[in-house]
């Protein structure tokens, strides 16, 4: 496959609903070309992640240098909790030269930024089936204060009305089954 033809994946959903489960199985089990592009985040690294592996962990100033020349392709504070994430122009264009389709993992406001400039990315929605059901994933994660999980919630709700904005709308009902119906997506998008 040659840069021309790689394609840039979105996949969104909300908090709970599996992404980074779902595309890490996707990474390791799809026969498409997929690369994962690395956001960069002023967030403090959490126990077990790696610089460029998982994040880029930037400074607050660096970070806003780089919003300001122009280096993201989206980005925002996320939470009000006055972190920032980010997809680097960088990213993307490293992996279309490698031929690679560039998944990218975000949220529905940077899917939609990211479209503006990439109207022919292949957009995924992942989403547990229901608020209730995501409600008792974030509620079983365990990480979330009371204040923190009813933001995410009420974030999860305008998210979910989103959904319709996608191409494709996948059910993570089963890790291994929401895998395999994206992947056969992606499959379809190739031919």
């Amino acid at each position: 496959m040659n840069a021309s033809a790689a394609k840039v994946v979105i996949i969104s959903g909300p908090s709970g609903a599996g992404k980074s489960t779902v595309v890490a199985r996707l990474l390791a089990v799809c026969p498409v070309p997929l690369r994962l592009s690395v956001s960069a985040t002023t967030r403090a690294p959490r126990p077990g992640e790696r610089d460029g592996v998982h994040y880029y962990f930037v400074a607050r100033d660096e970070f806003q240098r780089r919003r300001q020349r122009g280096e993201f392709l989206e980005c925002k504070e996320v939470f009000g909790c006055g972190d920032w994430y980010g997809t680097l122009r960088s990213e993307v264009a490293t992996g279309q030269t490698e031929g690679k389709w560039v998944l990218l993992e975000i949220d529905v406001e940077g899917a939609m930024s990211v479209l503006e400039e990439i109207p022919d990315a292949v957009t995924i929605f992942l989403h547990p089936g229901s608020l209730e059901e995501l409600a008792q994933r974030l509620t079983r994660r365990g990480t979330e204060s009371s204040q923190s999980l009813a933001r995410r919630l009420d974030v999860a709700r305008t998210e979910m009305e989103c959904a319709r904005a996608y191409q494709y709308e996948v059910i993570n009902d089963t890790v291994d089954r929401a895998v395999q119906e994206i992947c056969g997506i992606l499959q379809r998008c190739g031919e």
